[in-house]
Protein backbone atom coordinates (compact mmCIF):
# COMPACT_ATOMS: atom_id res chain seq x y z
CA UNK A 1 0.00 0.00 0.00
CA UNK A 2 1.40 3.51 -0.91
CA UNK A 3 1.38 5.55 2.01
CA UNK A 4 -0.23 8.69 2.38
CA UNK A 5 1.28 11.85 3.01
CA UNK A 6 2.56 12.60 6.56
CA UNK A 7 2.14 15.36 8.84
CA UNK A 8 6.01 16.50 9.59
CA UNK A 9 4.84 16.76 13.38
CA UNK A 10 3.32 13.15 13.57
CA UNK A 11 5.95 12.61 16.40
CA UNK A 12 5.00 15.59 18.15
CA UNK A 13 1.55 14.34 17.65
CA UNK A 14 2.41 11.20 18.97
CA UNK A 15 4.50 12.33 21.64
CA UNK A 16 1.81 14.34 23.03
CA UNK A 17 -0.01 11.31 23.24
CA UNK A 18 2.50 9.55 25.18
CA UNK A 19 2.78 12.67 27.71
CA UNK A 20 -1.04 12.36 28.43
CA UNK A 21 -0.80 9.28 29.13
CA UNK A 22 2.62 9.25 31.39
CA UNK A 23 0.82 12.00 33.76
CA UNK A 24 -1.92 9.72 34.19
CA UNK A 25 -0.16 7.04 35.15
CA UNK A 26 2.27 8.40 37.30
CA UNK A 27 -0.44 10.82 38.92
CA UNK A 28 -3.08 7.44 39.49
CA UNK A 29 0.01 5.68 41.08
CA UNK A 30 0.64 8.29 43.55
CA UNK A 31 -2.37 8.73 44.47
CA UNK A 32 -3.42 5.06 44.76
CA UNK A 33 -0.47 4.92 47.33
CA UNK A 34 -1.15 8.13 49.44
CA UNK A 35 -4.75 6.78 49.97
CA UNK A 36 -3.41 2.86 50.89
CA UNK A 37 -0.69 4.35 52.91
CA UNK A 38 -1.48 7.67 54.50
CA UNK A 39 -3.63 6.49 57.43
CA UNK A 40 -1.05 5.07 59.86
CA UNK A 41 2.40 6.53 57.97
CA UNK A 42 3.70 9.35 58.14
CA UNK A 43 4.17 12.41 60.80
CA UNK A 44 3.81 15.12 60.16
CA UNK A 45 6.14 17.21 62.04
CA UNK A 46 8.96 15.21 60.69
CA UNK A 47 8.58 17.18 57.36
CA UNK A 48 6.95 20.36 57.94
CA UNK A 49 5.49 22.42 61.18
CA UNK A 50 2.23 21.06 61.55
CA UNK A 51 0.35 24.19 61.98
CA UNK A 52 1.33 25.06 58.48
CA UNK A 53 -0.41 21.86 57.17
CA UNK A 54 -3.10 19.15 58.05
CA UNK A 55 -1.65 15.59 57.97
CA UNK A 56 -4.11 15.57 54.55
CA UNK A 57 -2.48 18.48 53.27
CA UNK A 58 0.90 17.37 54.12
CA UNK A 59 0.05 14.19 52.16
CA UNK A 60 -1.47 15.89 49.10
CA UNK A 61 1.49 18.10 48.98
CA UNK A 62 4.09 15.11 48.98
CA UNK A 63 2.28 12.96 46.63
CA UNK A 64 2.08 16.79 44.19
CA UNK A 65 5.87 16.80 44.55
CA UNK A 66 6.52 13.01 43.45
CA UNK A 67 4.43 12.91 41.10
CA UNK A 68 6.16 16.56 39.33
CA UNK A 69 9.38 15.14 39.91
CA UNK A 70 8.26 11.63 38.38
CA UNK A 71 7.52 13.26 34.95
CA UNK A 72 10.89 15.90 35.15
CA UNK A 73 12.88 12.96 35.45
CA UNK A 74 10.81 11.03 32.79
CA UNK A 75 11.43 13.75 30.17
CA UNK A 76 15.03 14.85 31.43
CA UNK A 77 15.84 10.77 30.41
CA UNK A 78 14.52 11.30 26.81
CA UNK A 79 11.61 8.45 27.37
CA UNK A 80 9.60 10.48 24.47
CA UNK A 81 12.53 11.15 22.20
CA UNK A 82 10.94 10.95 18.37
CA UNK A 83 14.30 8.98 17.63
CA UNK A 84 13.15 6.18 19.71
CA UNK A 85 9.31 6.20 19.82
CA UNK A 86 7.50 2.94 18.39
CA UNK A 87 10.53 0.87 17.85
CA UNK A 88 13.29 -1.10 19.75
CA UNK A 89 13.38 -1.73 23.39
CA UNK A 90 15.67 1.64 24.07
CA UNK A 91 12.41 3.28 24.74
CA UNK A 92 11.27 1.06 27.29
CA UNK A 93 14.76 0.69 29.35
CA UNK A 94 14.82 4.53 29.70
CA UNK A 95 11.63 4.55 31.20
CA UNK A 96 12.55 1.63 33.31
CA UNK A 97 15.99 3.56 34.01
CA UNK A 98 14.11 6.92 34.72
CA UNK A 99 11.78 5.19 37.50
CA UNK A 100 13.90 3.19 39.61
CA UNK A 101 16.55 6.11 39.14
CA UNK A 102 14.13 8.47 40.37
CA UNK A 103 13.26 6.59 43.60
CA UNK A 104 16.36 5.26 44.24
CA UNK A 105 17.30 9.05 44.63
CA UNK A 106 14.65 9.63 46.90
CA UNK A 107 15.49 6.80 48.87
CA UNK A 108 18.24 8.26 49.31
CA UNK A 109 17.36 11.68 50.19
CA UNK A 110 15.05 10.12 52.83
CA UNK A 111 17.86 8.51 54.62
CA UNK A 112 20.64 11.42 54.09
CA UNK A 113 17.63 13.99 55.72
CA UNK A 114 15.97 11.09 58.64
CA UNK A 115 12.76 11.66 56.50
CA UNK A 116 9.73 9.58 56.64
CA UNK A 117 9.02 9.50 52.90
CA UNK A 118 6.35 6.81 53.72
CA UNK A 119 6.84 3.41 52.89
CA UNK A 120 3.85 3.34 50.81
CA UNK A 121 4.91 5.45 47.35
CA UNK A 122 8.36 2.81 47.36
CA UNK A 123 6.11 -0.56 47.91
CA UNK A 124 2.93 0.94 45.53
CA UNK A 125 3.66 3.92 43.46
CA UNK A 126 6.97 2.50 42.60
CA UNK A 127 5.96 -1.09 41.04
CA UNK A 128 2.66 -0.10 40.22
CA UNK A 129 3.71 3.28 38.26
CA UNK A 130 6.37 1.30 36.45
CA UNK A 131 3.96 -1.54 35.43
CA UNK A 132 1.47 0.86 33.90
CA UNK A 133 3.97 2.57 32.30
CA UNK A 134 5.11 -0.16 30.10
CA UNK A 135 2.16 -1.22 29.78
CA UNK A 136 0.65 2.19 28.24
CA UNK A 137 3.71 2.86 25.75
CA UNK A 138 2.93 -0.74 24.57
CA UNK A 139 -0.69 0.26 23.80
CA UNK A 140 0.51 2.80 22.47
CA UNK A 141 2.83 0.95 20.31
CA UNK A 142 0.08 -1.66 18.78
CA UNK A 143 -2.50 1.36 18.10
CA UNK A 144 0.87 2.89 16.24
CA UNK A 145 1.56 -0.03 14.07
CA UNK A 146 -2.24 -0.23 13.54
CA UNK A 147 -1.81 3.33 11.85
CA UNK A 148 1.46 2.71 10.41
CA UNK A 149 -0.02 -0.23 8.46
CA UNK A 150 -2.86 2.16 6.64
CA UNK A 151 0.04 4.27 5.99
CA UNK A 152 -0.87 6.63 8.41
CA UNK A 153 2.38 8.17 11.31
CA UNK A 154 5.06 7.21 9.07
CA UNK A 155 7.39 9.74 7.77
CA UNK A 156 8.55 10.14 3.84
CA UNK A 157 12.25 9.34 3.57
CA UNK A 158 14.42 9.94 0.37
CA UNK A 159 17.46 7.80 -0.14
CA UNK A 160 20.32 9.47 -0.90
CA UNK A 161 23.76 6.89 -2.66
CA UNK A 162 25.44 4.70 -4.31
CA UNK A 163 22.20 2.53 -6.05
CA UNK A 164 23.53 -1.09 -4.36
CA UNK A 165 23.58 0.24 -1.12
CA UNK A 166 20.66 2.35 -1.18
CA UNK A 167 18.83 -0.58 -2.75
CA UNK A 168 19.89 -2.80 0.49
CA UNK A 169 18.64 -0.12 3.18
CA UNK A 170 15.45 0.48 1.04
CA UNK A 171 14.97 -3.08 1.48
CA UNK A 172 15.28 -3.27 5.18
CA UNK A 173 12.29 -0.30 5.86
CA UNK A 174 10.49 -1.79 3.59
CA UNK A 175 11.23 -5.42 5.57
CA UNK A 176 10.50 -3.54 8.63
CA UNK A 177 6.75 -2.46 9.55
CA UNK A 178 7.86 -0.99 12.81
CA UNK A 179 10.81 1.76 11.23
CA UNK A 180 8.07 4.87 10.78
CA UNK A 181 9.64 4.88 7.40
CA UNK A 182 8.16 4.95 4.30
CA UNK A 183 10.58 5.09 1.11
CA UNK A 184 9.33 7.78 -1.38
CA UNK A 185 12.66 7.29 -3.76
CA UNK A 186 15.97 7.53 -4.05
CA UNK A 187 18.74 9.65 -5.97
CA UNK A 188 22.07 8.57 -6.99
CA UNK A 189 24.90 9.83 -8.90
CA UNK A 190 23.71 8.77 -12.16
CA UNK A 191 20.09 9.33 -11.67
CA UNK A 192 18.89 6.19 -14.32
CA UNK A 193 15.14 6.82 -13.42
CA UNK A 194 13.73 4.09 -15.99
CA UNK A 195 15.63 1.85 -13.55
CA UNK A 196 13.74 1.60 -9.73
CA UNK A 197 16.10 1.29 -7.10
CA UNK A 198 13.67 -1.75 -5.83
CA UNK A 199 10.35 -2.79 -6.64
CA UNK A 200 8.29 0.55 -5.43
CA UNK A 201 11.04 2.74 -4.73
CA UNK A 202 12.06 5.10 -7.99
CA UNK A 203 15.09 6.47 -8.78
CA UNK A 204 13.56 10.28 -9.09
CA UNK A 205 16.75 11.97 -9.47
CA UNK A 206 20.73 12.72 -9.06
CA UNK A 207 22.79 14.27 -6.16
CA UNK A 208 22.25 17.91 -7.48
CA UNK A 209 18.50 17.70 -7.29
CA UNK A 210 18.06 16.54 -3.99
CA UNK A 211 16.55 19.76 -2.78
CA UNK A 212 14.51 19.83 -5.78
CA UNK A 213 12.88 16.24 -5.34
CA UNK A 214 12.35 16.77 -0.78
CA UNK A 215 10.30 19.74 -1.94
CA UNK A 216 8.10 17.52 -4.56
CA UNK A 217 8.03 14.27 -2.58
CA UNK A 218 7.57 16.18 0.62
CA UNK A 219 10.05 14.28 2.16
CA UNK A 220 10.45 14.60 5.96
CA UNK A 221 14.06 12.24 6.07
CA UNK A 222 16.86 12.19 3.84
CA UNK A 223 19.08 9.06 4.06
CA UNK A 224 22.23 8.91 3.34
CA UNK A 225 23.21 5.22 2.46
CA UNK A 226 26.92 6.23 1.49
CA UNK A 227 28.87 6.93 -2.15
CA UNK A 228 32.69 6.85 -1.99
CA UNK A 229 32.32 10.36 -4.44
CA UNK A 230 30.02 11.35 -1.90
CA UNK A 231 33.28 13.72 0.34
CA UNK A 232 32.37 15.20 3.65
CA UNK A 233 32.17 18.39 1.96
CA UNK A 234 29.42 17.26 -0.19
CA UNK A 235 27.89 16.09 2.93
CA UNK A 236 28.60 19.57 5.09
CA UNK A 237 27.06 21.02 1.92
CA UNK A 238 24.04 19.08 1.79
CA UNK A 239 23.45 19.74 5.59
CA UNK A 240 23.94 23.85 5.55
CA UNK A 241 21.25 23.38 2.25
CA UNK A 242 18.69 21.42 4.73
CA UNK A 243 18.61 24.00 7.04
CA UNK A 244 15.41 25.83 7.28
CA UNK A 245 13.49 22.58 5.51
CA UNK A 246 12.44 20.98 8.67
CA UNK A 247 14.28 18.00 6.63
CA UNK A 248 15.98 15.36 9.41
CA UNK A 249 19.45 14.09 7.89
CA UNK A 250 20.21 10.64 8.84
CA UNK A 251 23.29 8.78 7.76
CA UNK A 252 22.87 5.10 7.40
CA UNK A 253 26.50 3.04 8.49
CA UNK A 254 27.80 0.14 6.51
CA UNK A 255 26.99 -1.87 9.29
CA UNK A 256 23.73 -3.81 9.27
CA UNK A 257 21.52 -5.76 11.83
CA UNK A 258 23.20 -4.03 14.28
CA UNK A 259 20.55 -3.07 17.28
CA UNK A 260 20.86 0.44 19.11
CA UNK A 261 22.04 -0.70 22.36
CA UNK A 262 25.09 -2.00 20.44
CA UNK A 263 25.98 1.47 19.11
CA UNK A 264 27.76 4.68 20.68
CA UNK A 265 28.71 7.62 19.01
CA UNK A 266 32.11 9.31 19.79
CA UNK A 267 33.05 12.47 18.49
CA UNK A 268 36.73 12.76 17.48
CA UNK A 269 39.10 15.78 15.86
CA UNK A 270 35.48 16.92 14.46
CA UNK A 271 34.47 13.25 13.43
CA UNK A 272 31.03 11.43 14.59
CA UNK A 273 32.82 8.49 15.08
CA UNK A 274 30.34 5.34 15.51
CA UNK A 275 31.76 2.44 18.12
CA UNK A 276 30.03 -0.84 17.79
CA UNK A 277 29.96 -3.15 20.72
CA UNK A 278 30.60 -6.68 20.41
CA UNK A 279 28.44 -9.46 21.00
CA UNK A 280 28.53 -10.91 25.00
CA UNK A 281 28.39 -15.06 24.71
CA UNK A 282 30.29 -15.38 27.94
CA UNK A 283 30.13 -13.35 31.26
CA UNK A 284 28.03 -12.33 33.77
CA UNK A 285 25.45 -11.39 31.04
CA UNK A 286 25.12 -14.97 30.48
CA UNK A 287 25.45 -16.20 34.06
CA UNK A 288 22.03 -13.75 34.07
CA UNK A 289 20.69 -15.75 31.06
CA UNK A 290 20.95 -19.02 32.83
CA UNK A 291 20.10 -18.22 35.77
CA UNK A 292 16.27 -16.63 34.28
CA UNK A 293 16.07 -19.82 32.24
CA UNK A 294 16.01 -21.75 35.18
CA UNK A 295 13.95 -19.67 36.93
CA UNK A 296 12.14 -19.40 34.08
CA UNK A 297 11.34 -23.15 33.47
CA UNK A 298 10.84 -24.06 36.57
CA UNK A 299 8.21 -21.57 37.46
CA UNK A 300 6.30 -22.86 33.81
CA UNK A 301 6.60 -26.41 34.70
CA UNK A 302 4.98 -25.84 38.08
CA UNK A 303 2.09 -23.52 36.14
CA UNK A 304 1.25 -25.87 33.15
CA UNK A 305 2.09 -29.21 35.02
CA UNK A 306 -2.28 -29.73 34.54
CA UNK A 307 -2.06 -28.79 31.02
CA UNK A 308 1.21 -30.70 30.10
CA UNK A 309 -0.71 -34.14 32.08
CA UNK A 310 -3.88 -33.51 30.22
CA UNK A 311 -2.13 -33.19 27.00
CA UNK A 312 0.00 -36.40 27.87
CA UNK A 313 -3.21 -38.55 28.39
CA UNK A 314 -4.85 -36.98 25.39
CA UNK A 315 -1.53 -38.00 23.32
CA UNK A 316 -1.30 -42.13 24.98
CA UNK A 317 -5.26 -42.28 24.68
CA UNK A 318 -5.43 -41.46 20.92
CA UNK A 319 -2.85 -43.43 19.09
CA UNK A 320 -0.27 -45.68 19.21
CA UNK A 321 3.32 -45.18 20.40
CA UNK A 322 5.27 -43.00 23.02
CA UNK A 323 3.86 -39.89 24.47
CA UNK A 324 7.17 -38.19 24.69
CA UNK A 325 8.89 -37.96 21.29
CA UNK A 326 12.63 -37.04 21.22
CA UNK A 327 15.12 -36.08 18.18
CA UNK A 328 18.68 -35.54 18.01
CA UNK A 329 19.38 -31.08 17.68
CA UNK A 330 22.36 -29.21 17.16
CA UNK A 331 23.04 -27.22 20.66
CA UNK A 332 25.34 -24.98 21.94
CA UNK A 333 28.92 -24.44 19.85
CA UNK A 334 27.26 -27.12 17.72
CA UNK A 335 26.70 -30.07 20.28
CA UNK A 336 24.16 -32.85 19.86
CA UNK A 337 21.14 -32.97 22.57
CA UNK A 338 18.27 -34.50 22.70
CA UNK A 339 14.87 -32.20 22.08
CA UNK A 340 11.96 -33.87 23.88
CA UNK A 341 8.20 -32.85 22.59
CA UNK A 342 4.80 -34.24 22.58
CA UNK A 343 4.39 -37.14 20.04
CA UNK A 344 2.49 -35.50 17.54
CA UNK A 345 3.01 -37.38 14.65
CA UNK A 346 2.06 -41.39 14.21
CA UNK A 347 4.64 -43.85 15.40
CA UNK A 348 7.66 -44.10 12.75
CA UNK A 349 6.89 -40.64 11.35
CA UNK A 350 10.75 -40.07 10.53
CA UNK A 351 11.07 -43.23 8.42
CA UNK A 352 8.60 -41.67 5.95
CA UNK A 353 9.84 -37.92 5.72
CA UNK A 354 12.46 -38.78 3.20
CA UNK A 355 10.17 -39.98 0.75
CA UNK A 356 7.39 -37.28 1.11
CA UNK A 357 10.01 -34.38 0.78
CA UNK A 358 10.85 -36.20 -2.12
CA UNK A 359 7.23 -35.93 -3.56
CA UNK A 360 6.80 -32.44 -2.59
CA UNK A 361 10.06 -31.50 -4.37
CA UNK A 362 11.77 -30.20 -1.57
CA UNK A 363 14.54 -33.05 -0.53
CA UNK A 364 16.99 -30.54 -0.87
CA UNK A 365 16.18 -27.37 0.85
CA UNK A 366 16.98 -26.49 4.61
CA UNK A 367 13.85 -26.22 6.70
CA UNK A 368 12.19 -29.79 6.18
CA UNK A 369 8.66 -29.01 6.11
CA UNK A 370 5.80 -31.11 4.95
CA UNK A 371 3.23 -28.93 3.83
CA UNK A 372 -0.37 -31.03 4.59
CA UNK A 373 1.50 -33.57 6.51
CA UNK A 374 -0.30 -36.86 6.56
CA UNK A 375 1.46 -38.09 9.18
CA UNK A 376 -0.04 -35.28 12.34
CA UNK A 377 -2.45 -37.10 14.33
CA UNK A 378 -5.75 -35.24 14.97
CA UNK A 379 -4.49 -34.32 18.72
CA UNK A 380 -1.22 -33.57 17.51
CA UNK A 381 -2.53 -31.09 14.77
CA UNK A 382 -4.54 -29.22 17.94
CA UNK A 383 -1.68 -29.30 20.25
CA UNK A 384 0.61 -27.99 17.11
CA UNK A 385 -1.67 -25.20 16.59
CA UNK A 386 -0.95 -23.91 20.09
CA UNK A 387 2.53 -25.20 20.34
CA UNK A 388 1.16 -27.64 23.41
CA UNK A 389 3.97 -29.90 21.52
CA UNK A 390 6.96 -28.01 22.70
CA UNK A 391 6.20 -27.68 26.60
CA UNK A 392 8.45 -30.56 27.29
CA UNK A 393 11.38 -28.88 26.23
CA UNK A 394 10.92 -26.57 29.78
CA UNK A 395 13.05 -29.68 30.92
CA UNK A 396 15.92 -29.34 27.98
CA UNK A 397 15.95 -25.59 29.47
CA UNK A 398 16.03 -26.52 32.76
CA UNK A 399 18.59 -28.95 32.67
CA UNK A 400 20.75 -26.85 30.60
CA UNK A 401 20.50 -27.82 27.16
CA UNK A 402 17.92 -25.39 25.51
CA UNK A 403 17.55 -21.47 26.62
CA UNK A 404 13.93 -19.96 26.82
CA UNK A 405 15.02 -17.69 24.11
CA UNK A 406 17.37 -18.41 21.25
CA UNK A 407 17.82 -19.63 17.68
CA UNK A 408 15.95 -21.95 16.33
CA UNK A 409 16.89 -25.79 17.22
CA UNK A 410 17.94 -27.28 13.83
CA UNK A 411 18.67 -30.94 12.50
CA UNK A 412 22.32 -32.05 12.07
CA UNK A 413 21.22 -32.03 8.19
CA UNK A 414 20.23 -28.20 8.34
CA UNK A 415 23.33 -27.29 9.79
CA UNK A 416 25.32 -28.49 7.07
CA UNK A 417 23.81 -26.46 4.84
CA UNK A 418 25.00 -23.26 6.51
CA UNK A 419 27.54 -21.04 5.19
CA UNK A 420 30.12 -19.49 7.13
CA UNK A 421 28.14 -16.42 8.45
CA UNK A 422 25.15 -18.83 9.91
CA UNK A 423 27.15 -20.88 12.13
CA UNK A 424 27.26 -18.06 14.11
CA UNK A 425 24.10 -19.16 15.14
CA UNK A 426 25.53 -21.60 16.99
CA UNK A 427 27.10 -19.16 19.46
CA UNK A 428 24.24 -19.58 21.33
CA UNK A 429 21.81 -22.08 22.92
CA UNK A 430 19.03 -23.22 20.88
CA UNK A 431 15.52 -21.55 22.57
CA UNK A 432 12.27 -22.80 22.87
CA UNK A 433 10.90 -19.06 21.50
CA UNK A 434 12.75 -16.04 19.21
CA UNK A 435 12.49 -13.96 16.95
CA UNK A 436 11.44 -16.80 14.73
CA UNK A 437 8.69 -17.74 16.42
CA UNK A 438 7.05 -14.32 16.62
CA UNK A 439 7.63 -13.43 12.99
CA UNK A 440 6.28 -15.99 11.06
CA UNK A 441 7.38 -19.56 12.48
CA UNK A 442 6.92 -21.65 9.56
CA UNK A 443 5.58 -19.42 6.96
CA UNK A 444 9.10 -18.24 7.08
CA UNK A 445 11.89 -18.53 4.12
CA UNK A 446 14.68 -19.80 5.27
CA UNK A 447 17.07 -16.99 4.74
CA UNK A 448 14.53 -15.13 6.98
CA UNK A 449 14.84 -17.30 9.70
CA UNK A 450 18.88 -17.57 9.24
CA UNK A 451 18.96 -13.73 9.41
CA UNK A 452 16.67 -13.82 12.63
CA UNK A 453 19.02 -15.97 14.05
CA UNK A 454 21.61 -14.60 13.32
CA UNK A 455 20.55 -10.97 14.48
CA UNK A 456 18.93 -11.92 17.59
CA UNK A 457 22.29 -13.74 18.39
CA UNK A 458 24.58 -10.46 17.73
CA UNK A 459 22.04 -8.34 19.80
CA UNK A 460 20.52 -10.30 22.44
CA UNK A 461 19.92 -8.75 26.25
CA UNK A 462 17.90 -9.57 28.86
CA UNK A 463 15.14 -7.02 28.30
CA UNK A 464 15.10 -8.15 24.70
CA UNK A 465 14.14 -11.83 26.42
CA UNK A 466 11.12 -10.18 27.70
CA UNK A 467 9.90 -8.91 24.86
CA UNK A 468 10.40 -12.12 22.75
CA UNK A 469 8.63 -14.03 25.46
CA UNK A 470 6.05 -11.46 25.44
CA UNK A 471 5.24 -11.70 21.82
CA UNK A 472 5.66 -15.16 21.91
CA UNK A 473 2.08 -15.79 23.92
CA UNK A 474 -0.01 -13.80 21.06
CA UNK A 475 1.62 -15.69 18.54
CA UNK A 476 0.73 -18.76 19.73
CA UNK A 477 -2.45 -17.25 20.94
CA UNK A 478 -3.54 -16.77 18.02
CA UNK A 479 -1.49 -20.22 15.86
CA UNK A 480 0.19 -17.51 13.81
CA UNK A 481 2.11 -19.43 11.21
CA UNK A 482 2.16 -22.79 13.46
CA UNK A 483 2.04 -26.05 11.19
Amino acid sequence: MRARPAPASWQKSYAARLFVTDALITLFAVTVAAIIWSQPGVDADDLLPSEWFTRDGLFLLLSLGIWVGWMIVLDVFATRDHRNLGSGTLEYKRLADATLLYFGALAIIAFLFRLDLGRGYFLTALPLGLLLLLAGRWAWRQWLRRQQKQGRYVSRALLLGERRRAAMIAAAIQRDSASGMYVVGAVTRGGDPDRPLIEGVPVLGTFGEVKRILTEVQGEILVVTGADDLDPRDMQRLGWELEGMGVELVVAPALTDIAGPRIHSRPVAGLPLVHIDFPVFEGSRQVAKRAFDIVGSALLILLFSPVMIGVAIAVKATSPGPVFYTQERIGLRGKTFRMIKFRSMTQGADDQLASLLDAQGTSDTPLFKVLNDPRITPVGRFIRKYSLDEFPQLFNVLFGSMSLVGPRPQRAAEVALYDDAAHRRLFMKPGMSGLWQVSGRSRLSWEDAIRLDLYYVENWSITGDFIILWRTVRAVTQADGAH
